[in-house]
């Protein structure tokens, strides 16, 4: 028995043997296989980073650092220093005590780019805007009187034009929506009346819109270019020698550059001054819907996959837009083309364009992409805060109302509605005046609200349907 016990013993303590060692064999194995396997792993690493270490150049990005010499050369003789003056401007205390009647008149300096050879100037509104007199000096320091041909506020474009018989050499329009995020550019212009002043940066980003109360539809490219007062109305201008924006504003708390400065896009100006040239004002054209940028959070509100694109919340009956079928709820991707990413890439593009335009509109539907041919109509409406939105009223309800032109309310905004409709003002009733300003066009209450302070008071005469006047007033 003691026997049995003992060969037992030794016989389980073989096999145990066997398979602790065969375990450790087993392990020792592995061990190598997983060190061979990193011994590879590193041998790939340091090859990859060998082979990217001789290509520092970037050679396969093909990067070319633009001609800024042969630029500069060509683009300062395009360029031209704005000055104005206006007899504006307040009595002070030194006038009072010491008699001065007459008013001092007010400099203003800017700059400005020709775009003909005989004499017109692209400039900003602001600029030339309160200004009586307006003198040009060129780079070679030629002087000239210069006239308004036309002014755009809200694109902050003007345009000017001298009278000379010489030729003059003036900038190339360039096509600023194919412009790129890191492209190089130059700033040229004339900043605290240093005449002929180019800086360099890049394109640091694209439809910009530095208007947090939405009033303005601004669309600007943004660049770290130096830019300072006097720039404003100057070029910018790419790798090509061409002009892809005019020099608007930057943005400071100090008054001067500080890292970030805007421009009005070419594309933009450029269809501006045709207008004003060809129609005497600005054509906008009209797609007709309304809505709101994506980002991640407001596509988990709307319940949507996208985190890009203009969500359609409200359609215009009359637009062209619901004439081609575009619903409420699609998600419009890009127009011709145009990534459209948030409103200022929207409205960016549409200012480009006029009315009976067509563009291709690329939308996503429940997840399909859908292309639709849009006609772009005039825009007959403007959204005013207090009532909702406004349109000029059509040929038929200005004779049913023995009108020769009037504006009527299309539709209330939610949040004054019922406040209307306690009053008896209801839709289809006549705005009628504002501030004491008769009301004609859309055109009148657009000037209104763009020169009014937010907390100025206001008045407003309705015209009801049963041909009733009446006036409210807020605080």
């Amino acid at each position: 028995m003691k026997k049995f016990i003992f060969y037992f013993f030794i016989s389980t303590l073989s096999i145990l043997s066997i398979v602790l060692v065969t375990n450790i064999i087993r392990n020792n194995i592995q061990e190598e296989i997983s060190k061979l396997k990193e011994e590879q792993s590193k041998d790939l690493v340091l090859k990859s980073f060998k082979t990217q270490a001789k290509n520092t150049n970037f050679n396969y990005l093909d990067v070319q650092r633009p001609d800024f010499v042969e630029i500069a050369k060509k683009s300062i003789n395009t360029v031209v220093h704005v000055k104005s003056s206006s007899s504006g401007g307040d009595y002070s205390i030194e006038d009072f005590i010491f008699g001065r009647s007459q008013r001092r008149p007010q400099m203003g300096s800017g700059s400005g780019v020709i775009i003909s050879s005989d004499g017109y100037i692209i400039t900003n509104h602001h600029v030339i805007e309160t200004a009586e007199d307006i003198q040009i000096t060129t780079n070679n320091n030629q002087s000239y009187d210069a006239k308004i041909i036309g002014s755009d506020e809200q694109n902050d474009i003007a345009l000017l034009k001298i009278e000379t018989n010489d030729e003059l050499p003036y900038a190339v329009f360039g096509d600023s929506d194919s412009t790129q995020i890191g492209e190089w550019v130059l700033a040229v212009g004339n900043p605290f009346n240093l005449t002929s002043t180019v800086t360099a940066g890049i394109i640091s980003a694209k439809s910009r819109n530095l208007d947090p109360t939405g009033r303005t539809t601004q669309s600007y490219i943004q660049t770290d270019a130096a830019v300072n007062p006097g720039n404003s109305g100057g070029a910018l201008i790419n790798d090509k020698g061409e002009l892809i924006g005019i020099n608007t504003a930057i943005q400071t708390q100090t008054g001067s550059y500080v890292g970030y400065s805007f421009a009005v896009p070419s594309n933009i100006a450029k269809k501006v001054i045709e207008d004003i040239l060809e129609y005497g004002n600005v054509q906008y054209g009209f797609l007709g819907v309304t809505g709101t940028s994506l980002n991640s959070f407001r596509a988990k509100e709307l319940d949507v996959e996208d985190t890009e694109g203009f969500f359609i919340n409200g359609i215009d009956k009359e637009s062209g837009a619901n004439s081609a079928g575009i619903k409420i709820g699609d998600i419009i991707k890009d127009i011709d083309g145009i990534k459209i990413s948030k409103f200022s890439d929207l409205k960016g593009y549409l200012n480009t364009k006029r009315p009976d335009d067509i563009v291709e509109v690329n939308l996503k539907r429940d997840n399909i992409s859908k292309k639709v041919r849009v006609q772009l109509n005039k825009n007959e409406r403007i959204n005013f805060y207090l009532i909702g939105i406004l349109k000029n009223m059509s040929s038929s309800e200005l004779i049913d109302r023995d009108l020769e032109r009037g504006v009527k309310i299309s539709e209330f905004n939610s949040d004054y509605k019922s406040y209307w409709e306690d009053y008896g003002v209801e839709e289809n009733d006549i705005i009628k005046k504002i501030n004491g300003e008769e009301i004609n066009s859309i055109a009148d209450i657009d000037k209104i609200v763009k020169s009014r302070k937010y907390y100025d008071p206001i008045s407003i005469e309705i015209l009801t349907k049963d041909n009733k006047l009446e006036r409210f007033n807020f605080r």
